[in-house]
């Protein structure tokens, strides 16, 4: 399907299909004039879109500079001049109880999967962590809308669609305090939109998105502890001091320098000519993720993916194109006991070859990669992510046995450990 881009002021519309609802008219002409003139809204709405595992069609998720914003259109029978919207009871227009054909609640409770839907695709995808809001728009025509102050706080806002609305709406729920880059604003759109291509970084620059860099999801909660401590600075009153110093220290270091290149030139019986010290080691000793510290234990890069895969995985390898192999093991401390944890990274022809091996190794009983013992980890608890071309597996079991359930989050968590130092 072709894709349609339009500009209005500071949005930029995006079509990518039909609107699934009536009323989403109205929130594609609320979107055109949102921010014309006024710098106020920005971003990019993509409409008529059904992400990857959304329920439904919706009828506009807007990406935003600070949020994003899931709007899904519910048709109502009548126009109203009152409408109660609870999100966990039942909704009534003007008095009178809004009687669903399906037998829910109330509209918004699909409204709410689908935005859930799209948080967690978000999550998977490892995009940027910006916080995701439901607009339920409803029509042909509300002029009040009630909703309880709980709902309200829950981020779900059920309103008629006019520009002052969604602007309103926007201001309240894209409250990022790290604002999204242009260049993760193209990862949303790319991961959001399932045909066209989205706005380059230059084009995002242009609807409000910043060029800083900011951490993705992958390391937004990574911290390296590093080995070696800086020296701390020296107080301003003894700087003139250790300058002064540096030039009686510069004649020495001269000497020294002379003293080393003759021990070098001229070696002993004891040592070779050409030996040279081994350099000291830099690389981090522990690795936190949420709270968690991950020790480095050892790194292996592989070119024959499929010799350290088994199972279906081994199959599906063998059959497909995989570039490489990056693998890592750590170890960490849960509740007072050991565990090891194995993370590897497989480098694949592209993003659908990615889509295909993760959703074969993620099936109960279809195998893995080998630890770096060439042997699997048995009964290890296990999770998995996709980004691009690669596919993160994460293994973790207690150290000396088999895993259980108390390791799963350790392995969510394992995803996000670096698998080269």
């Amino acid at each position: 399907m072709s894709t349609r881009a339009e500009r209005w002021g500071l949005v930029r519309l995006i079509r990518l299909g039909a609107e699934p609802s009536a009323v989403g008219a109205d929130v594609r002409a609320a979107l055109t004039a949102c921010g014309a003139g006024t710098e106020v809204l920005g971003g990019v709405a993509l409409a008529g879109v059904q992400p990857p595992g959304c329920p439904v069609p919706l009828d506009a998720i807007v990406v935003l500079p600070k949020g994003v914003l899931v709007i899904v259109g519910v048709d109502l029978p009548d126009p109203a001049v009152k409408l109660e919207a609870p999100l966990g009871g039942q909704w009534k227009i003007d008095g009178w109880p809004l009687v669903s054909q399906d037998g829910t609640a109330n509209p918004a409770t699909e409204a709410v999967a689908a935005a859930t839907a799209v948080a967690q695709r978000i999550q998977a995808m490892r995009a940027e962590p910006l916080p995701v809001s439901t607009v339920v728009a409803v029509g042909p025509f509300v002029s009040q809308v009630v909703q309880p102050t709980s709902d309200l706080n829950r981020g779900v806002r059920v309103l008629h669609p006019k520009p002052s609305t969604l602007l309103s709406a926007a201001r309240e729920l894209a409250t990022s305090s790290v604002p999204c880059t242009a260049d993760h604003a193209m990862k949303l759109l790319a991961i959001l939109q399932t045909t066209g291509t989205p706005p380059d970084a230059r084009t995002l620059l242009s609807e409000g998105f910043s060029d800083a860099v900011s951490p993705d999801l992958a390391a937004a909660s990574t911290m390296l502890i590093p080995k070696i401590q800086a020296k701390p600075a020296l107080p301003r009153k003894r700087l003139h001091q250790a300058v002064r110093w540096q030039y009686l220290a510069l004649g020495g270091l001269v000497a020294a320098l002379l003293f080393v290149w003759l021990l070098v030139a001229l070696p002993g019986d004891d040592q070779p000519a050409d030996a040279t010290p081994a350099p000291s080691a830099t690389s981090p000793t522990t690795v936190v993720v949420d709270g968690t510290t991950f020790v480095p234990k050892d790194v292996k890069s592989d070119k024959d993916c499929q010799a350290q895969a088994f199972g279906d995985a081994k199959a599906w390898l063998i059959a497909n194109e995989c570039s490489a192999l990056l693998r890592a093991t750590y170890e960490t401390s849960v509740q007072g006991k050991q565990a090891t944890v194995l993370v590897a990274d497989l480098d694949l022809m592209d993003a659908p070859s990615a889509t295909a091996f993760h959703k074969v190794v993620t099936a109960p009983g279809s195998g893995g990669v080998h630890g770096m013992d060439g042997k699997p980890l048995e009964n290890a608890a296990f999770a998995s992510g996709a980004k691009g071309s690669h596919v993160q597996l994460a293994f973790v079991v207690w150290s000396g046995g088999a895993g259980d359930q108390s390791l799963d989050a350790i392995a969510k968590q394992a995803l996000r450990l670096p698998t080269t130092r």
